[in-house]
């Protein structure tokens, strides 16, 4: 297996996307089943557009470590590893994989939209199974319950946020392209 280092300029656009991720988790929307509406979903697919498969995937590992260990990254500016074992655990366990979609289908399927697509609704995907999974498990819930605490009412926002961070992503991506070959 081939190894390729990170240079200082990806860990630098690794660190400043992973900071990016921790901001946009701070604007969060109190929900009545206990799930806040929150931007780290789009912050995740901006990062993952942005960074694609291995870089954005170590941004959305970066966030979770920070968070772990205690630092004040995750929504209303909490941290600590309790948090992946409360009803919202499973969002914040799926970003790595969500990343890793996301950037999979921006790396090698960027010219072809309708592929991109196909790879963000898997990311969401995973994200919502793995939430829905989690909540249930944590609140000892049904599906049903589980689907309409942590997707229904999320649906709406969630193709806006996939759409902007998509369209955002690309540009940036592309920006950041012509800069290094300047």
């Amino acid at each position: 297996m081939e190894k390729t280092k990170l240079s200082i300029q990806d860990l630098t656009m690794i660190a400043l996307c992973t900071a990016v991720i921790a901001v946009m988790a701070q604007i969060s929307i109190p929900m009545p089943m206990g799930v806040p509406m929150t931007m780290q979903t789009f912050a995740i697919t901006l990062v993952a557009v942005i960074l694609g498969t291995k870089k954005g995937t170590i941004a959305a590992l970066a966030y979770l470590l920070l968070g772990a260990v205690g630092a004040p990254v995750f929504a209303g500016f909490t941290g600590g590893f309790q948090y992946f074992v409360d009803p919202t655990g499973g969002f914040l366990l799926s970003f790595p994989l969500m990343a890793f979609a996301i950037g999979h289908g921006a790396e090698h399927f960027h010219s072809s939209r309708w592929s991109f697509v196909l790879w963000l609704v898997l990311g969401t995907v995973i994200n919502y199974v793995i939430g829905v999974l989690f909540f249930c498990l944590i609140t000892k819930s049904g599906v049903m319950v589980g689907i309409t605490a942590c997707v229904l009412p999320f649906i709406p926002t969630a193709i806006i946020k996939a759409v902007l961070a998509s369209v955002m992503g690309f540009k940036i991506r592309e920006r950041l392209v012509r800069l290094a070959w300047s």
